[in-house]
């Protein structure tokens, strides 16, 4: 089954969901917010899905721009990363979608398309 990691209030998520009814693709939909993944979770999620690190950030998030993280992340470690993306999912890109050693970042359509979901 697909699960996504979504935000209720995100317009870009409710696209997503949107979209993966309207192909009548089942799903899983999880508060990205109050059930985050954790540390291990991540970081088999960055192995299968052979994207940088860094691509795992919600960069246009308001805690992401609170924190400075576009002036921290260079200088921190993988370990570093995956531990503060681990300790609060609004720091994580979404919808972050899985399913099988399928994983997508954030929503754009012609990727998910072209992912045979």
């Amino acid at each position: 089954m697909t699960k996504v990691y979504c935000y209720s209030k995100c317009t870009t998520c409710k696209k997503a969901l949107k979209w993966l009814d309207e192909h009548a693709i089942k799903y899983e939909p999880v508060d990205i917010k109050g059930d985050h993944p954790d540390e291990n979770t991540l970081r088999e999620l960055h192995k299968k899905s052979r994207l940088p690190l860094k691509k795992f950030f919600n960069t246009s998030g308001q805690l992401y721009r609170e924190m400075e993280l576009s002036k921290k992340l260079p200088d921190m470690s993988e370990d570093e990363m995956f531990r503060l993306l681990a300790s609060d999912g609004m720091l994580v890109k979404r919808p972050l979608l899985i399913n099988g050693d399928t994983v997508l970042l954030g929503f754009k359509e012609a990727e998910w398309s072209e992912a045979g979901l």
